[in-house]
């Protein structure tokens, strides 16, 4: 975490992983309260990931502490079982810059962008299949403009 904010090493999630992974069952194990997961998902043989999900524009200023989250999370479950395989992420559901990609700079430097963040189609894709994401965006659209009626009037309340 050190180096991260210092920027004196680049964020690399599979690296990090493999470092709490040597240590995580040596030493005095301290009891922790981790915060708490939006989304766990395990696979077929046995993989965990851990997701945070957060607003399409996060506060920039809360990196650290989203990073910070995301190793605790890793080295909890290492400490109860060393050898599983696990993801650890942050998950934004919706892309506000389509059809551009998500604007990720402010992450950069703290998040390994590759394995830390899905945004959008890629976190849809992942948890239901490939073509999930315009499903889901068609379904959207489809019942936005059969209730817009409501819509209208619920919004007209706050003129």
């Amino acid at each position: 975490m050190d180096k991260l904010a210092t920027a004196e090493s680049e964020p690399n999630k599979l690296e990090e992983i493999e470092k709490i992974r040597h240590v995580c069952q040596s030493g005095h194990m301290v009891s922790v309260k981790p915060t708490k997961v939006d989304l766990i998902v395990e696979d077929y043989s046995g993989g965990f990931y851990l997701f945070d999900l957060k607003t399409a524009k996060p506060n920039s200023g809360n990196f650290k502490e989203f990073k910070r989250t995301l190793l605790e999370w890793v080295a909890t479950r290492l400490g109860e079982n060393s050898k599983c395989v696990i993801y650890t992420g942050i998950a934004i559901p919706y892309n506000p810059y389509a059809p551009k990609p998500y604007n990720r700079w402010t992450m950069r430097g703290m998040l390994d962008l590759r394995h830390e963040l899905m945004v959008a189609e890629e976190f849809w894709n992942f948890l239901g299949g490939d073509g999930v994401y315009e499903d889901l965006l068609d379904t959207f659209e489809k019942v936005g403009l059969e209730l817009r009626p409501e819509i209208d009037a619920a919004f007209a309340r706050f003129r």
